[in-house]
This record gives structure tokens, C-alpha cells and sequence, in this order.
């Protein structure tokens, strides 16, 4: 990487810190125009050009096969690099996304939850199941709670910078509260400053352990095959939330969901009106009595 694209770099991290940016939004910015600028070792930012964003899109889903994630972090770091330090304009960055595949979220029963509950060999771990599952926090939120974050007397959890810088609150579990006092009261080193902490008293767990603290669960409740365990244990606090006649709305802001988008994903998973449905197949040879019956009930359930 030449000098120019080094400079380039410091500048970038200059003006996301100036903008007040996440610390992990300006680490990934810089780490993937870092690589752009490896793969043009011999052009100086000032010489990129859309083309060049073109050509190293397709190297990376042609000879890399990057996923939809990577190509959208991607468009967006560069076209912040082009805007906010080329001083260039940059055409829509949605341009360069593939097409989207559909999947939905990895959701739990709430057997499976229990089963996994079940399934702890500690009290940390328990809390930290618990926390996912009752408050729908994103890894980095729980890693970063402060004992101070806690408001027991109001049933609520601050979370603070959350993703896109944002603050918020989500709910305390009554049954989580009682066991996040019983694991204070037990652990031989007292958290301090975080409620979940590592090695070094006063700094946070850090998050590939947290991580391995909900794998060792899940294999022990037999549930190993399950994809993105952390995330799916925020996945089934929505969609449990949903079947239990939460609004749509409020799921959102317990999330810190940005657009209402995001959060209608749920509406796919929720089983509470789609176990009430019944097919017109089995409606087609039931006397007329009873098809008016199911009709009466679904109608009292969607209203």
C-alpha cells in the first residue's frame, strides 16, 4: 500500500472519529479500504475511480464468493472514503449490492429455550442465556452492560451506544433480575464496573468468550446444529414477544431497530393467527355449521 492510501487512512479514521462514529464502525470502514487499497497497490486514492469499486465487487463474489454482508460493507466504507475524503460523489452504493437472498431468522421454541436453560453449568452462563433471551441484546450490548445499566426498581436495561451510536432501553426480566443477584452474590471476583467481566477486573468479558460460553450451552442441550446462536436468542425474544401479543412497534424500539422494516421480518415467524389458519382443503368437505364456526373463531383471534 503506497504512502498516499496510508495518509488516505488516517484521514478517514480523522473525520469518523470527528463525526462521532462507533469505534466499530470506524475499524470496519478502515479495514475494508485498507484492502481496496491493497488490490490497486500501484493507484493513489485520488486515482480510484467507480470503475475500480466495479471491478473489485466482482473479484470478490466471482473468485471470493463474499456474501451479500461483506459486498454491502463494502459499498458503504467506500462510498464514505469517495464522499467524506475524496471529496468525489459516489453513485448509489445499492448498485453494487447482489441480490438479496430471503432467509429467515434462526428462532428457538420455547422447549428449545428451555432445554437450554436446563442446560448450564453455571451460574454466569445462566445470566448470560437469560439476558439474551428476556432483553433481545445484540452480543456487544451485553458484553458492554455496566452494572450501573441495571435499573432494577424499573424493570428496564439502559443500553447505551448500542448500534449506530444509538441509546436505548429494553426490558428486565423479573426472573433474570433474581438471578443476576444470585451470580453477583456468588462470584468469587466481583464484577466491578461490568456485569459480565474477564480476567481483568473492571474491563469487559471479552466477546469470543462469551460467545463460547453460549456454544458449550447449546451443545449440551443438544441443540448444536443450530445456526448463529447468540443472534438466534435474539430472534426468539421478537418473535416470542410477537406471539405473546406484543405490538409490532414496540418490539422495534426494544430491538433499536433504525426502520420498521427490520422488524416485520418477525411477522414471518409468528405462529400464534398461522396455527389458527386452516387450509381450504380441509374446509371442503366439512358441513356448513362448523366451517362458519372456524370462521367465527379466526375471525375473534385477527381482531
Amino acid at each position: 500500500m503506497n504512502e498516499e492510501a496510508v495518509a488516505a487512512l488516517l484521514q478517514l479514521e480523522t473525520v469518523m472519529v470527528a463525526g462521532n462514529y462507533a469505534a466499530r464502525s470506524i475499524r470496519a470502514y478502515a479495514r475494508e479500504v485498507k484492502f481496496f487499497a491493497e488490490y490497486y497497490p500501484d493507484l493513489t486514492p485520488q486515482e480510484w475511480t467507480e470503475d475500480h469499486v466495479m471491478e473489485y465487487m466482482r473479484f470478490l463474489k466471482l473468485t471470493l464468493g463474499s456474501s451479500y454482508g461483506k459486498h454491502k460493507m463494502v459499498a458503504q466504507s467506500l462510498a464514505f472514503f469517495f464522499r467524506h475524503v475524496l471529496k468525489k460523489p459516489f453513485e448509489s452504493k445499492s448498485k453494487l449490492y447482489p441480490r438479496r437472498e430471503f432467509k429467515l431468522p434462526v428462532v428457538l421454541t420455547e422447549d428449545e429455550i428451555k432445554k437450554l436453560l436446563e442446560s448450564v453449568t453455571s451460574l454466569k452462563q445462566r445470566a448470560i442465556i437469560e439476558l439474551f433471551y428476556s432483553s433481545g441484546l445484540r452480543l456487544d450490548e451485553l458484553r458492554l452492560l455496566k452494572m450501573t445499566d441495571i435499573e432494577a426498581s424499573n424493570k428496564r436495561i439502559r443500553v447505551t451506544k448500542g448500534k449506530g451510536n444509538k441509546d436505548r432501553f429494553s426490558i428486565l426480566s423479573q426472573t433474570c433480575l433474581e438471578t443476576l443477584r444470585t451470580y453477583y452474590q456468588k462470584e468469587d471476583v466481583k464484577p466491578k464496573v461490568y456485569l459480565f467481566e474477564g480476567q481483568t477486573v473492571g474491563e469487559p468479558m471479552n466477546s469470543r468468550s462469551i460467545q463460547h460460553a453460549v456454544k458449550m450451552v447449546y451443545e449440551n442441550a443438544g441443540l448444536a446444529h443450530k445456526e448463529r446462536k447468540v443472534h438466534a436468542l435474539r430472534h426468539s425474544f421478537a418473535t416470542h414477544m410477537l406471539n405473546n401479543g406484543m405490538d409490532i412497534f414496540t418490539i422495534k424500539e426494544l430491538l433499536g431497530h433504525s426502520k420498521i422494516e427490520t422488524t416485520m421480518v418477525y411477522l414471518h415467524l409468528q405462529t400464534s393467527k398461522r396455527n389458527a389458519l386452516v387450509s381450504p382443503l380441509d374446509t371442503l368437505y366439512k358441513p356448513k355449521n362448523e366451517i362458519e364456526l372456524i370462521s367465527t373463531v379466526s375471525g375473534v383471534l385477527n381482531g
